[in-house]
């Protein structure tokens, strides 16, 4: 059977975008060569007929056309099922390939077996790279970052344990996390140690995925061998409250789950505690704030970036 397998499926949940899509998927057929891919594409019930421009423009997509809104873990692992390939990339509608990224990707992956998953370099519209290696942070990041810490003390030590801004996007290397924006993924990663979390529907799905993997002892990798361009948080962005109430519910499954702050039911409890003060600081930033976004910490688009990128997902 492995002989038959392609070598690369990309795999793309999509809700809302239909211009940012369009622009990716052409990105996609326009600069992959030399190696056999095919491409998932799962509209999450778009009302902006999405899946309608998906079928008219790009027959050889393979379209999912969901009835109800089912999200982005539970639409990835539906791709990776489906898969008929070596490996899968999952791949944000909000990106471009400016080259041939993913034979690069393959390439790497091919020639590294200790890999179990990798992502490459991501770059910002304005060609700046896109911090998205991280840490796994304690409690007190979490808490700090609803204050916007690192605005306040850039070189904080405490909070470049998390977002890593002093690492080396230069050179190819291990990494506690990265982000799944363009995620390669090995078969025998998804088959062996197991898919994405489905208790999550958008936040903290990378990191509890890779979070598993780090304790089943498997590596993730970052690679400089390409680029993305990322525009990053169009579909959060689209409902900022309403992703700012996902990420509560997440940190606390993720602390229930995975017993990531303690195991103990005071911990537990406290961590519960932490996660409404931090979801309530963060509701006050945005009533008060003159930044709506939801992302926004160190080497994330600026702001300017990402009133551009509404721009562009909302023209034709």
């Amino acid at each position: 059977m492995s002989n038959n397998l392609l070598d690369l499926t990309i795999c793309i949940s999509s809700y809302n975008t239909r211009t940012l899509l369009r622009n990716c998927l052409r990105s996609v057929y326009q600069h992959t060569q030399g190696i056999t891919f095919e491409v998932i594409c799962v509209d999450d019930n778009s009302p902006d007929g999405s899946a309608d421009m998906v079928a008219a423009d790009f027959p050889a997509v393979i379209l999912v056309r969901n009835k109800t809104n089912q999200l982005y873990a539970r639409n990835q692992n539906g791709s990776l099922r489906m898969s008929r390939a070596r490996y899968a990339c999952l791949l944000d509608s909000d990106t471009v390939l400016t080259s041939n990224a993913f034979q690069a990707l393959v390439q790497f992956m091919d020639a590294h077996p200790e890999a179990a998953v990798c992502a490459p370099k991501l770059l910002n519209l304005d060609g700046t790279v896109q911090h998205h290696v991280r840490g796994f942070p304690g409690a007190a990041i979490f808490l700090l970052q609803a204050i916007n810490w690192h605005k306040l003390f850039p070189q904080s030590r405490l909070m470049n344990r998390y977002y890593n801004t002093n690492f080396d996007y230069s050179r190819a290397q291990p990494v506690d996390s990265i982000g799944t924006s363009a995620y390669v993924i090995r078969r025998s990663t998804w088959e062996n140690a197991g898919m994405l979390d489905e208790r999550f529907r958008l936040a903290l799905v990378d990191l509890s995925y890779n979070y598993m993997l780090r304790q089943k002892g498997y590596k993730v990798f970052y690679t400089p061998c390409a680029e993305v361009t990322h525009i990053g948080s169009q579909s959060i962005n689209q409902d900022p409250l309403g992703s700012l109430r996902d990420q509560r519910r997440a940190l606390i499954d993720f602390s229930d789950a995975y017993d990531y702050f303690g195991k103990s039911a005071a911990t537990k409890k406290l961590v519960k505690l932490a996660v409404f003060l931090r979801y309530y600081l963060k509701v006050m930033e945005y009533y008060f704030g003159s930044d709506k976004r939801v992302i926004k910490g160190p080497g994330a688009p600026s702001k300017e970036q990402a009133a551009r990128a509404a721009l562009l997902r909302n023209s034709e």
